[in-house]
């Protein structure tokens, strides 16, 4: 039996006090001990971006990202983005342009898009297409997804 450990993250402006074994991964953290089931469990390896939160600002992969790790962080889940009846402007822009079809990327296309609008001000497709080529879509080809992107980055930019 593995001790527990104390952790306290803070997940979309709550804060969350628990006991984690240290092997828990922060994606099973978020899903199973405080039930934001938005992340998604993709590849297990890192490699499609399902699972993209941000922690402290920045684009994490929470199924590479023990749960220790986040201690004393800020993450932020594609809960934190809106709701059903109060979409944002990312999550408008997405269903605008049809950037989605079966809907499992888009949580963690959500979360490195808003993680690149918050940075940096994408004045190319071909910039927000090297932003977004961590996550893999099989369903959309993602013209729709820089589509989206683009309207946002535009707005945003003031054009």
């Amino acid at each position: 039996m593995v001790d527990k450990v104390p952790v306290t993250i803070t997940v979309n402006g709550a804060r969350h006090v628990r006991e984690i074994e240290p092997r828990l991964l922060l994606v099973d953290f978020l899903r199973e001990d405080i039930d934001l089931t938005g992340t998604h469990v993709g590849c297990e390896h890192g490699v499609c971006g399902a699972c993209t939160v941000l922690m402290d600002g920045d684009s994490a992969r929470s199924c590479l990202t023990l749960a220790v790790q986040a201690d004393g962080a800020e993450v932020e889940t594609v809960e934190s983005l809106g709701s059903v009846d109060s979409l944002n402007d990312l999550q408008q822009a997405f269903r605008a342009h049809h950037a989605l079809q079966c809907g499992y990327c888009t949580p963690g296309m959500l979360m490195t898009a808003t993680d690149l609008l918050r940075k940096y001000p994408l004045a190319t497709d071909d910039e927000i297409r090297d932003g977004i080529s961590g996550n893999i879509c099989r369903c959309t080809g993602y013209q729709n997804i820089v589509a989206a992107i683009r309207e946002v980055a535009d707005r945003r930019n003031g054009q």
